[in-house]
């Protein structure tokens, strides 16, 4: 996106850099990660940046209003889906945007969708050295990092959020299998940085209201602090996964990014956001009237993950044979521009804007980004094997 960068990038790259990019990654932590890398970082510009820092402000002016968890209650459709004690803030949140152009033909963002749940805070920090490793002309002053914050500040500031004075192995990373998550690789940065224990959730000790693990000594280690990365939608679909420990159970940790509020910021918010750079957003149930342009618009379940189940060309029927509305949302289509240039048809993408809220200062701040390219109808990680790049990547802000 901003073309003297770009046009450098793209002259110096090679199938052999890349190769060796990957090949650096891959032997970090002795493991091949299951998602696709791209070939390429992107260059944000000094005026693209300025917009997403103000939708971002935007859309947290809502989610810190006193009443947010009011307007929220409804995103629990199932006593199954809450969990207890839950805090006054989500430690975490995404806020995903499609670059698009506007009518003047400027860069600008527009919201996709939003998670109050942890996303890939190590593995974005690695893949973006990597990067300036392996390829020239990066400029030192560009950061993925946003708020002054310098590699070493931001890995400190995660470190204090989520281990803080807590020893380290009293801290877990909590998934279910999480060898087999295509996550795996964070969480293997995650560990590395921070000194805390991966685990999986059928590996929970319960007596009354502790949890312990064994460690690789054979010990019995009790649990203080959770950095929790289940998500429900994937938990419910395992009944076979024999465990102790049930999220509904009242034990004696601290939460580091509490389980609710992956329900309370997520698609069920959308419809409560207004501005220039959200969409139009509809519960389906609520739903008076259906649009005649439904060609305008995508179907979305409201608890899923990985794009599962969004359905991208609605029509009437599709919308009459769902069963329970009350669990999805109809959204305008974003229209994502082929902005980044690469060696045959431009890409486009998505950026994740990465927010963090700091317990010392009380406030929610922009730490880092995730992007994703794509020369599909949709933007993700998955991708068509005879297109190159396209995949998951970093960007680079001009500051």
């Amino acid at each position: 996106m901003i073309a003297t960068l770009r046009k450098a990038f793209n002259a110096q790259f090679s199938e052999e850099k890349y190769a060796g990019m990957l090949a650096d990654i891959v032997a970090q932590f002795d493991y091949t990660p299951k998602f696709k890398i791209a070939e390429t970082p992107v260059f944000i510009p000094k005026e693209l940046k300025k917009k997403l820092v103000e939708a971002c402000e935007d859309i947290m002016k809502v989610i810190d209003q006193p009443n947010f968890k009011e307007l929220t209650e409804g995103a629990f459709f199932k006593d199954s889906m809450r969990v207890p004690n839950e805090d006054e803030h989500s430690k975490f949140i995404q806020l995903d945007f499609g670059v698009c152009l506007d009518e003047n033909g400027k860069l600008t963002p527009k919201l996709i969708e939003l998670q109050g749940f942890p996303s890939l805070y190590f593995f974005q920090e690695l893949v973006g050295s990597m990067y300036r490793k392996h390829y020239d002309g990066i400029p030192e002053e560009f950061s993925q990092h946003l708020n002054g914050l310098s590699s070493d500040d931001y890995i400190e500031l995660l470190r204090t959020e989520i281990v803080g004075d807590t020893d380290p192995k009293q801290v877990i990373l909590l998934e279910i299998e999480p060898e087999k998550q295509a996550t795996a690789i964070d969480f293997y940065a995650t560990e590395a940085l921070l000194g805390i224990k991966v685990l999986c959730i059928s590996k929970l000790i319960k007596r009354g209201k502790q949890l312990f693990y064994v460690d690789d000594k054979g010990s019995e280690i009790q649990v203080l602090k959770i950095y929790n990365r289940i998500i429900f939608d994937e938990l419910d679909q395992r009944p076979d996964l024999i465990r102790q420990f049930d999220f509904k159970d009242e034990v004696n940790i601290e939460w580091i990014g509490h389980p609710n509020w992956f329900f309370r910021i997520s698609k069920y918010t959308m419809p409560l956001l207004k501005g220039d750079y959200v969409p139009k957003s509809y519960y389906l149930d609520k739903l008076e009237t259906i649009p005649n342009d439904l060609e305008n618009y995508v179907l979305k379940p409201l608890y899923s993950f990985a794009g599962a189940g969004v359905q991208i060309h609605v029509d009437k029927a599709m919308i009459d044979a769902v069963k329970d509305k009350s669990n999805y949302l109809l959204q305008e289509k974003v229209a994502y521009a082929p902005v980044i240039e690469t060696m045959d048809d431009p890409a486009k993408c998505e950026i994740r804007m990465m927010l963090l809220h700091n317990s010392k200062t009380n406030k929610t701040q922009i730490v880092s980004n995730l992007m994703r390219l794509s020369k599909g109808e949709m933007v993700g990680v998955k991708y068509n094997k005879d297109k190159t790049w396209v995949g998951g990547s970093t960007g680079f802000f001009e500051p």
